[in-house]
């Protein structure tokens, strides 16, 4: 046990969420929580401030969510650790916040003892994942950007890039509006995306369309 305890900020915007985290390490010399923030913009406020050696950081929250956080926190003060702890495991949610610069990804669910250790890990710069995480993580090195996506939702997604509607693409497919929108949903997890406009961006990024 180090002699000098792992000072912590923990960025939540439920206060019972704090509120538990901060108990959680409570009964111990080895950490101490110096803060907390309710947003991404008070996160970096208050780390700027307080310089802390890890900050435990929820994704989505009102105003500036964490991965905005964590890009500027990797610019004003990239000494700082960033433990992402979440309750999300999406594509959409993981490969953002780990390539904003996040240390590690938890999710809310782990038992005490592994956030500890997880923590511990952080401070020292390791990387901590969770497995469903490290698992997603995996299969994008693995998996050839072609072989993502059926061959349905390449034909959905090529009528989207050439502008087509919902209607105009259920059309031409012979299908029901309610499975594109399906299919859409499909293609953003696989994609890591949120809406249409990025899926159109990382088809072509990632040479699904030309």
């Amino acid at each position: 046990m180090s002699e000098t305890p792992i000072r912590l900020l923990i960025v939540d915007d439920h206060p019972i969420v704090r509120d538990g985290l901060r108990g959680a390490f409570a009964g111990t010399a080895e950490f101490e929580v110096v803060g907390e923030a309710r947003d991404g913009g008070e996160a970096v406020t208050r780390a700027v401030a307080l310089r802390p050696d890890v900050v435990l950081m929820d994704l989505r929250m009102p105003g500036a969510d964490g991965v905005e956080a964590i890009r500027r926190l990797q610019q004003e003060a990239p000494e700082i650790r960033i433990l992402v702890l979440t309750t999300f495991d999406t594509d959409s949610d993981v490969l953002p916040a780990i390539e904003a610069g996040a240390t590690g990804y938890l999710l809310k669910d782990a038992p005490v003892d592994d956030l500890l250790r997880a923590v511990r890990a952080a401070a020292k710069g390791e990387a901590v994942l969770a497995p469903t995480v490290a698992g997603r993580l995996m299969g994008k090195v693995r998996e050839p950007a072609h072989g993502l996506l059926s061959q349905r939702e390449l034909q959905v997604l090529k009528l989207i890039v050439d502008g087509a509607t919902n209607r105009e693409a259920a059309a031409k497919l012979y299908i029901s509006e309610a499975s594109i929108k399906t299919h859409l949903l499909h293609i953003y997890e696989k994609l890591g995306v949120r809406d249409r406009a990025a899926a159109v961006g990382e088809a072509f990024r990632r040479g699904l369309v030309s």
